[in-house]
């Protein structure tokens, strides 16, 4: 699993920040109630809307730190966390543990698969290539995706207090100019959306920063659009904290798909 990305994080490679595309806003619906995978010995539901479907097979939830890595880990976790720093094993418990929980949800024959990482440090299934999976956590928001017969990208990020004029420049290029008369911290939280969906592109593509992320182009207030070979879904309205997917299109129509939620997600504590 790759260490995740921030537009207000020091650079790292090139320019530190965040997107593609043509828009056509996604319609309601459905739910799935998420409970944490059985070996732990206890069970841990996510808060409401639990998983998210944004298109046929890609599924998306998102939960808490410290709930999720209150969960007893799978061995196999256990066993990769060992050595790790005390706030880095609880980050990557708990990503696990709601990756395993989603997996129990949605395609039980893999949940106890062991997760390893691709040459390009994507998270992967071992043994099945075919099954996309994704990890993201800034903080106390943690999300994953999984998605079978597509690549996918998933990130997760808490927006920060301010959004400095360079940086909406950088990286909402030429539509900066939609967002700079908002209130500061409305304009940090745009530049979050805008970024996830930036990173999750970057990360279904196993580029990361060295993809240009910053060079994507995701206009402001857009639920979703195209990069590439890449469909993104920005779940606005479905998460308070700003989350976006990323995945390959296997069918034409995943443009005009309704993303399956329910209620308002609530903010991480």
């Amino acid at each position: 699993m790759t260490a995740r990305t921030s537009p207000h994080a020091p650079a790292r490679t090139s320019p530190t920040p965040p997107r593609s595309s043509r828009t056509a806003p996604p319609t309601a619906a459905r739910t799935t109630t998420l409970a944490a995978p059985r070996p732990a010995g206890r069970t841990v539901p996510l808060p409401s809307p639990l998983v998210t479907q944004v298109a046929p097979d890609v599924w998306v939830a998102r939960g808490g730190r410290r709930r999720w890595a209150a969960v007893a880990p799978h061995p196999l976790d256990r066993e990769s966390a060992d050595g790790l720093p005390p706030w880095r094993a609880a980050e990557f418990l708990a990503s696990r543990a709601l990756l395993r929980a989603l997996l129990a949800t949605t395609l039980p024959a893999l949940a106890d698969a062991p997760v390893t990482a691709d040459a390009d440090g994507r998270p992967v299934l071992d043994g099945h290539p075919d099954t996309g999976i994704s990890i993201s956590h800034d903080g106390e928001a943690v999300a994953v995706a999984v998605a079978p017969h597509r690549t996918v990208g998933v990130d997760v990020q808490l927006p920060q207090d301010r959004a400095p004029e360079s940086l909406l420049r950088r990286c909402l290029g030429g539509h900066a100019d939609a967002v700079l008369h908002l209130p500061e911290r409305q304009r940090a939280a745009e530049l979050a959306w805008v970024w996830t969906a930036q990173e999750a592109c970057v990360k279904a593509a196993g580029t990361g920063l060295a993809g240009r992320p910053w060079q994507i182009d995701v206009p402001p207030h857009q639920l979703l659009g195209r990069w590439g070979e890449f469909t993104w879904v920005s779940l606005r309205g479905r998460s308070r904290t700003p989350l976006s997917c990323a995945f390959t299109a296997t069918r034409p129509r995943d443009l005009h798909l309704p993303v399956r939620g329910a209620a308002l997600e609530a903010p991480c504590p």
